[in-house]
């Protein structure tokens, strides 16, 4: 981990792989977010580097993925223009989305273009669901949906309380999750992390659009509504209106919006492997009373 943010280390070896790239006269910045070492080269590649002894899987999840999904979504992704092992690191080399960060952007949109750029986000995650390839099979997990949910289930309160979770909530899991029926779905390829942060816009004339979804480290294959959980949490941020109108526009019915769908929807976020419920409650608004089912109704709206 230390190595991974300590540029003294990084600096020069990422001057040798561009040198050896053909890129090594390009102005060259570290991004400041991430758990991953990310680079913009110049003004039209991105440098991603993996180190192998933690997250070999992860160069792959995010290698294969790239490849199936170029060209295949209503908005652009990073095109693969080189990846390689090399002396303990995986890299991907890879081109820069236009536009920026929605994070940044968000205060400024106003509320209709808001709600048509949630659309968007539904649309495409629509798109992103219907890709199947079998190198996406192969290489992108868990192999057993069921049997992961069932192992997140039976570790989700000592996840959380090791996650510093208070107790009030804490002793509230089981029932919870008792009573909610996630219904069997064959699985689908899935970001598992679709917000702000990694969504780029562009201003479209008056209004805005989407130019772009990156970081697809993180992709599984698994249920449809496992996606909507950090939906929730990272993009709609219990915006009344934003996630009802991305979830029509990904193809849900009127009648399929409700409170079963956002207790759903609150389930796999409590089961979710990066979940971290103690967080969330610091950066979204507090629910009216500290129960589960009025936590879905306020962060899941619809």
């Amino acid at each position: 981990m230390a190595v991974r943010r300590d540029e003294s280390h990084l600096g020069p070896a990422v001057s040798a792989l561009l040198e050896h790239l053909g890129l090594g006269g390009e102005r060259v910045e570290r991004f400041a977010d991430g758990s991953l070492p990310v680079y913009a080269v110049g003004d039209r590649h991105v440098l991603k580097l993996y180190p192998e002894v933690y997250l070999p899987e992860e160069y792959d999840t995010e290698l294969t993925v790239l490849r199936a999904v170029e060209g295949r979504l209503p908005i652009p992704t990073p095109r693969v223009m080189g990846a390689e092992h090399l002396e303990g690191w995986s890299y991907i080399l890879m081109t820069r989305l236009r536009g920026e960060s929605l994070a940044g952007a968000w205060p400024h949109i106003p509320r209709d273009d808001r709600m048509e750029l949630a659309a968007g986000v539904g649309e495409t995650l629509a798109a992103l669901h219907s890709v199947s390839s079998p190198a996406v099979d192969a290489a992108v997990g868990p192999p057993d949906w069921d049997g992961f949910l069932r192992t997140r289930r039976q570790e989700c309160v000592a996840h959380h309380r090791a996650d510093g979770l208070d107790e009030v909530w804490l002793a509230q899991i089981p029932g919870f999750l008792d009573s909610v029926e996630l219904p069997p779905s064959a699985p689908v390829l899935l970001h598992t992390e679709v917000m702000r942060e990694h969504l780029r816009v562009e201003r479209d004339g008056d209004g805005w659009r989407l130019a772009g979804l990156f970081d697809f480290e993180p992709a599984m294959r698994g249920a449809r509504e496992y996606e909507f959980a950090s939906v929730g949490l990272f993009f709609s941020c219990a915006e009344t209106g934003i996630l009802r109108r991305l979830l029509l526009a990904y193809g849900y019915r009127e009648c399929d919006l409700g409170e079963e769908l956002s207790r759903r929807l609150l389930a796999y976020a409590l089961l979710h492997r990066y979940s971290s419920l103690a967080w969330y409650l610091t950066r979204l608004p507090a629910p009216p009373r500290p129960t589960f089912d009025c936590l879905a109704a306020h962060w899941w709206a619809l």
